[in-house]
């Protein structure tokens, strides 16, 4: 049964979100620091680092919980939402600026899409969140509209294979005919294996290692130019 649909992660496969979220992040605490925050950036820096930690990185207000907990000496001469304010526009600059995917994602899209290929994103997080960094990687114009499965829209969440499952239901494939590419092993590879897909570890950007209960990945990549002549060789893909 021949490929017809790879699949893809966004985070940390088609671009770094770790190292795009440091630099942002960055940049977010110097412009409050210029705004009026008096403290060195280094620690407010881990104080943020500690907020995203407890209320993780979907939640809205890191910069307002910021403030609480430093309390500066500051936010008796500067209103607290122009400090807030500047941490905000610096971190959307640095989306205008740095939010692009791995330079050979977007040839290996391309490719995919002129071999008569289905190329789609399932991804694990907020919907506006997911579907604005599909927006601004440039990614829209190479999939199928139809293979966009965002978990917080669907109601299932990573490493439940059932967004699997319902990706492969709703583009009409079976299992062995669809490629997951993700930077995970416990959410990216076991659960589509689990279902009889094809699954890619990509290490190039990964933060995680396999556990004993993760499933061995088909395939293990570096970059995409590396998947592309796996496409090539072992599928007979016309990339």
């Amino acid at each position: 049964m021949g490929l017809r649909a790879v699949l893809f992660d966004i985070d940390d496969t088609l671009f770094s979100t770790t190292q795009f979220a440091k630099v942002a992040r960055k940049n977010a605490v110097r412009a409050m620091v210029e705004t009026g925050l008096d403290l060195p950036e280094d620690v407010v820096l881990k104080e943020l680092e500690e907020v995203l930690t407890e209320f993780t990185s979907n939640y809205d207000h890191h910069f307002d919980q910021l403030l609480r907990r430093l309390r500066p000496k500051a936010l008796e001469s500067v209103n607290p939402a122009l400090i807030v304010a500047a941490g905000i526009a610096a971190y959307h600059d640095t989306k205008f600026r740095e939010l692009k995917p791995f330079d050979d994602v977007i040839p290996l899209l391309q490719a995919l899409h002129a071999a008569g290929v289905i190329t789609g994103i399932i991804t694990h997080g907020w919907t506006i969140k997911q579907a604005e960094k599909i927006v601004r990687l440039g990614l829209v114009p190479h999939l199928d509209r139809r293979a966009v499965f965002i978990s917080d829209q669907l109601g299932i969440s990573k490493p439940n294979p059932k967004i699997y499952a319902l990706a492969l239901r709703d583009l009409g494939l079976q299992a062995a005919q669809a490629m997951y590419v993700g930077d995970s092993p416990s959410h990216d590879i076991t659960p589509p294996k689990s279902l009889g897909m094809k699954a890619v570890w990509a290490k190039r950007a990964s933060r995680f290692q396999p556990g004993p209960a993760d499933a061995t990945p088909d395939h293990v990549v570096q970059d995409f130019v590396e998947l592309r002549g796996i496409l090539r060789e072992r599928y007979e893909l016309g990339v």
